[in-house]
């Protein structure tokens, strides 16, 4: 079995995790978004695909979700001595080793697809880890500041600024002139199954869909597109996806969720046991929906998600 995931940070990765114990045997490609890729101290710096790498690959920080695990920060001490920031966005001095090789490569003329599957070799997460392209995307906010209207890189917004102001606009700058990476279309083309795992559906899976060519790859697959959904009792499971789903005026609740990526691209959609009420909505907007927990408390609860997707998919395919 081939299964595509489309994934951002930390709920893509830990849903990754489950899909791996649930299907060991699957031939899984993750197509990594890297809108909130964003270039400090000169260097270029992936948090999606490192938060995906690290997680499978055993060196996660399991309490924060992202950056390395036991991890000094001696680097990020003797910048701020100099003078040299910003100091919000914390480096761990283990993760500075992979941006500096990233870089490097980058620099050297390798393309981020080959860069990053050279760093998957020492890490082996056991899926094949694709960037959305390799080319220079990078997601934007725009807020109102004291009367003015201005434009924020996401990581400012939302590390820095914690959307503590509301999101007037979510803008991936670069996406219409991107390309997909080398064996994106590919392995969408080749796969029997499409996942879209609980992340963010505005600056995580939206901006892999907003790179020309893959939003029109999937619909055209002709294969199962299921998903969960990040959103449970009207919330988000985790961070502050309602912000950027305002900004793009949709509700946060798992219906609009549902009905914003829309029957032509998604044929199934999991929400949790909390949102059943919504299933009969998702289904009347032509997707097939169950509710089942979708709280990713341990692996064997993640574990169990990922086996209800593959199950849906099954469903919509019969």
């Amino acid at each position: 079995m081939r299964i595509v995931v489309l994934a951002g940070g930390i709920g893509g990765a830990r849903f990754l995790r489950g899909l791996k114990q649930a299907a060991p045997d699957a031939d899984v490609t993750v197509i990594g978004n890297t809108g909130d890729d964003i270039h400090l101290f000169g260097l270029k710096i992936c948090p999606d695909l490192d938060t995906v790498m690290y997680t499978l690959g055993g060196g996660i920080n399991e309490e924060q979700g992202w950056g390395r695990t036991d991890e000094t920060f001696a680097v990020k001490s003797e910048l701020a001595a100099y003078g040299v920031g910003p100091e919000w966005f914390g480096l761990g001095d283990r993760d500075f080793a992979t941006h500096i090789v990233r870089t490097q490569m980058l620099g050297a003329g390798y393309p981020l697809s080959a860069v990053t599957e050279a760093l998957c070799a020492r890490w082996q997460p056991g899926v094949r880890l694709l960037p959305m392209s390799d080319d220079r995307v990078e997601t934007h906010v725009a807020v109102d500041i004291d009367g003015e209207r201005k434009a924020v890189h996401f990581q400012e917004y939302w590390v820095k600024m914690r959307a503590s102001v509301d999101a007037q606009a979510v803008v991936p700058v670069g996406a219409d002139r991107a390309k997909p990476a080398p064996g994106v279309l590919e392995a969408i083309a080749a796969a029997d199954i499409v996942l879209f795992p609980p992340s963010n559906p505005v600056v995580s899976i939206g901006t892999i869909l907003a790179v020309p060519g893959v939003r029109e790859a999937i619909a055209d697959a002709g294969v199962p597109v299921v998903g969960l959904s990040p959103i449970v009792g009207d919330a988000p499971v985790r961070g502050m996806a309602d912000k950027v789903l305002a900004a793009v005026g949709v509700e946060s609740t798992a219906s609009a969720v549902a009905r914003h990526y829309g029957s032509g691209l998604l044929d199934g959609w999991l929400v949790d046991t909390v949102d059943a009420a919504a299933v009969p909505e998702i289904e009347a907007a032509g997707i097939r929906a169950r509710a089942v927990p979708l709280m990713m408390t341990d692996l064997e609860a993640t574990a169990a998600m990922a086996r209800e997707a593959l199950a849906l998919a099954g469903e919509v395919r019969a």
